[in-house]
């Protein structure tokens, strides 16, 4: 890892004893955790670990049966909801509006009206804010990355994505690595829900590895399983 934070040592996110229970399936069983700011987190681990469970929590977009989680020193996640961009497995994009015009759509809900911050949040992921196609139209890779522009059009201090490099090719998912690490560079935490962690292997700061609902270990570096 190349990178270095220039973040202060206090936790930018503290969570305690997480329990997140669907009727008698526990997704998450007692995580505890602190993550400090201005790092690229990868959170990885086998289907059923409990990795999505955990980033919609962060998100506030599940409520926990147990267990506390404290971002930007509260327990509100509500109050500092404008501080955190979530970029769903879903694209969440609307396929017969262009990217602009999607922008201007998920800006409004944030009573952001200034098309300036529509065109630097689609310039920033490397797209054309002139572009008038309907995103249904645009390649996989593309929407993507319109799909982290949605999550960024408000300049959020905490990224949440899930899955970006889903159904992308290699081009697309490197386009996507370099993006992230220049977010992370800019001071942004970013914490990346994937089945594809080698694509963050000489970017992450940290590795999380999830499984049966709980950390099994925290690396610096990608640990890949073995075969049986």
């Amino acid at each position: 890892m190349n990178h270095t934070s220039h973040a202060a040592a206090t936790p930018i996110i503290v969570i305690h004893d997480l329990v997140k229970q669907f009727g008698r399936f526990a997704a998450l069983r007692g995580v505890s955790a602190e993550f400090v700011a201005g790092r690229l987190y990868a959170i990885v681990g086998e289907n059923g670990a409990g990795k999505t469970t955990l980033l919609r929590s962060l998100a506030g977009l599940t409520q926990p049966t147990r267990g506390s989680i404290s971002m930007l020193g509260t327990t509100d996640l509500r109050s500092v909801c404008s501080q955190v961009g979530y970029m769903a497995h879903p694209s969440l994009l609307y396929d017969e509006m262009g990217g602009m015009e999607n922008l201007r759509y998920f800006a409004r809900l944030y009573a952001i009206q200034d098309d300036e911050l529509c065109t630097r949040a689609i310039a920033a992921v490397g797209l054309d804010p002139t572009l008038t196609r309907p995103v249904g139209q645009y390649s996989q890779g593309m929407r993507q990355r319109m799909s982290l522009a949605r999550a960024l059009v408000h300049d959020p201090k905490i990224l949440l994505l899930d899955e970006p490099f889903s159904n992308v090719d290699t081009r697309s998912a490197r386009q996507m690595t370099h993006l992230l690490t220049q977010l992370r560079d800019a001071g942004k935490t970013i914490f990346v829900v994937t089945h594809q962690a080698s694509q963050l292997e000489h970017a992450a700061d940290e590795f999380v590895h999830l499984g049966a609902g709980l950390i099994a270990r925290r690396t610096r570096e990608l640990i890949r399983m073995e075969a049986p």
